[in-house]
């Protein structure tokens, strides 16, 4: 008695949601199949399906999961050649500056090259620098900053280097 309300809706509406399916895959076998998959589900809710308040809606909605089931299962793919190249990523312009600043470093003073090298290169802490080299913290802080500045006018000189308004690179013409 329960599975009467289920094949008295299935018989009502069986023959649009073929065309429904069909509609969708384009092949009637594959319509039938999931036709039947989406029958099977509706007799498997027994005495559910009977206490929907739209057992048309439910039908068309299992019919709409099972074609996106199939597709998600089925779909087709490409076989991609292996010759395909690999993206090449842009290169950040303080990374490929690299090269520069090993040349402009030798153009600047020993004391320069030396405070910079140690300090920014290397990670010595300036409070460290000064005690190796018998300097005050502040000594240290306005000799670096005055190297830097010094590299940075050698480096835009001959490296061209272009600094945005923040004054972080943006990109240079590498010296032959």
């Amino acid at each position: 008695m329960q599975f009467s309300c289920v094949i008295n809706s299935w018989r009502a509406h069986e023959s649009e949601l073929r065309n429904y399916l069909q509609h969708r895959v384009g092949d009637p076998h594959l319509a039938e199949d999931l036709l039947q998959d989406v029958f099977v589900k509706a007799m498997r809710q027994g005495s559910g399906f009977c206490n929907l308040d739209n057992p048309r809606a439910w039908l068309y909605l299992v019919a709409r999961n099972a074609l996106v089931d199939y597709r998600r299962l089925h779909h087709e793919t490409i076989e991609l050649p292996d010759d395909i190249p690999q993206p090449v990523e842009p290169t950040d312009p303080v990374v490929a500056l690299s090269a520069c600043v090993g040349r402009v470093l030798t153009e600047l003073s020993q004391e320069d090259r030396d405070i910079i090298e140690q300090c920014d290169l290397n990670g010595m802490k300036q409070q460290d620098y000064a005690k190796a080299h018998n300097l005050t913290l502040p000594a240290v802080k306005s000799r670096l900053l005055r190297a830097r500045q010094r590299m940075r006018h050698t480096l835009s000189a001959n490296c061209k280097v272009q600094f945005d308004a923040r004054g972080k690179v943006e990109g240079y013409v590498p010296r032959k």
